[in-house]
């Protein structure tokens, strides 16, 4: 009776699941996108064909399908399956299903895939929990990250396990997610009377920004909504996938990887001259919540590197826009450091400044603290001047043209930073 009841429980729960979840695909006939893992021939498909899976970390943006397709893995392999989420689940847990498995193994000869949802979630010392089992083949373990690997998974793990990059879905991918879940009578939304047009989802598909399931929760609260008002037919417009959408912020990651990627961007198209490609990027951090202070931190920076001695003013221009963005702060100061960055965008460039401190730093590594010469030393001390400090010192004023005399170490003499 249990087990009755148990299925009955499940049976209901899948009902009432998000679209996004009910829709999964079960296989690889239903897995859309990411056909340089998947496709014909593709590593990730031949492993999965010839059941010989080994511990794996998929990476990619949310809604590319990791989830889905370590569910397909656990349809079609022969294997174990058991899934957790590194938000909700302890360390204490994963032991026990790490006991489990071992078990498994030992008594039954059966492989345990362990799915890890969010694997960036567990600290790097958290995550050395999995690392003996994972080096002994105890568990397959498949982890899910929206994060660079590189950054936030242990590397001696990350080391053990391969690295599959799964790309933002194409809008013709999530077009073809969408009009399954329309059409499917037993898991989607088939036994709606939907009336709608390709231009509609299209549009749904290329404002998902390449998240399923962001199209998936749009479209089922679109009808919803529609159901509410006529019971009998849903007819969906663009307006009403526009309404569902109600897009409040822009993907940006101040934290990660994706922070990183855009400041670079930032400071390319400036460095590139290119100030509409300059003014889109700043505009990105800044309405993605940017602390504009930060920005205009880089810009300082930026008209020094990039900018330097070609047009000296670049300087002046990136600390008032510092000062201003300080004094009154976002939103307002977004057209303060537009200028600024448009400024910096079409200034002519020179790193000749760059180039020089690198080379000095180089010197001062290498040659740590050389003596300053006895002529250009200071001489407040009648000892000091009896050492010869500041002998021989030419006060320029004093001479017409230029002095020939030296100003560095004597090791460094004739040394030339600037061109």
């Amino acid at each position: 009776m249990t087990d009755l009841f148990d299925n009955k429980l499940e049976q209901n729960l899948a009902s009432s699941a998000p679209l996004a979840d009910r829709m999964r695909s079960r296989d690889l006939a239903e897995f859309y996108g990411q056909e340089h893992l998947v496709g014909e021939g593709k590593i990730l498909r031949r492993l999965l064909e010839q059941d010989k899976l080994a511990s794996m970390i998929f990476w990619g943006p949310p809604g590319s399908g990791k989830t889905t397709l370590a569910k397909v893995i656990a349809n079609q392999t022969k294997s174990n399956f058991v899934e957790l989420s590194a938000v909700t689940t302890g360390i204490a847990e994963v032991r026990k299903i790490i006991d489990r498995a071992i078990e498994n193994r030992k008594f039954y000869n059966k492989d345990t895939i362990l799915f890890v949802d969010e694997i960036h979630r567990f600290n790097k010392g958290q995550q050395d929990a999995f690392l003996p089992h994972v080096e002994r083949g105890n568990i397959i373990l498949i982890g899910a990250t929206t994060e660079n690997p590189s950054f936030e998974v242990n590397s001696a793990l990350l080391s053990r396990c391969r690295v599959f990059v799964l790309n933002k879905l194409e809008p013709k991918f999530i077009f073809k997610i969408l009009t399954r879940a329309l059409a499917d009578k037993e898991r989607g939304l088939g036994k709606i009377n939907i009336k709608t047009s390709d231009d509609v989802l299209l549009y749904l598909a290329n404002m998902a920004d390449g998240d399923a399931r962001v199209a998936l929760n749009a479209v089922e609260i679109a009808v919803n909504s529609a159901l509410e008002k006529d019971k009998k037919m849903v007819k969906l417009e663009i307006e009403d996938i526009s309404q569902a959408l109600q897009r409040t912020h822009l993907v940006y990651d101040k934290t990660g990887e994706e922070h990183y990627n855009i400041i670079s961007a930032l400071h390319k198209s400036m460095r590139g001259g290119n100030a509409d490609a300059a003014l889109y990027w700043l505009g990105r951090m800044l309405e993605g919540g940017e602390d504009p202070l930060y920005v205009a931190r880089r810009l300082i920076r930026f008209a020094s590197e990039d900018v330097g001695l070609a047009d000296p003013e670049a300087l002046t221009q990136a600390v008032n826009a510092y000062t201003a963005a300080h004094y009154i702060g976002m939103p307002e100061c977004n057209v303060v450091l537009a200028q600024a960055a448009a400024y910096l965008a079409r200034a002519p460039k020179s790193n000749a400044l760059y180039r020089a401190y690198g080379e000095i730093q180089k010197d001062i590594k290498e040659r740590e603290n050389l003596p300053v010469p006895l002529h250009l030393r200071n001489a407040p001390t009648r000892l000091m001047k009896d050492l010869d400090y500041g002998k021989g010192y030419k006060y320029n004023p004093d001479f017409e043209g230029e002095v020939e005399q030296d100003y560095l170490p004597e090791e460094l003499k004739g040394r030339k930073y600037l061109d």
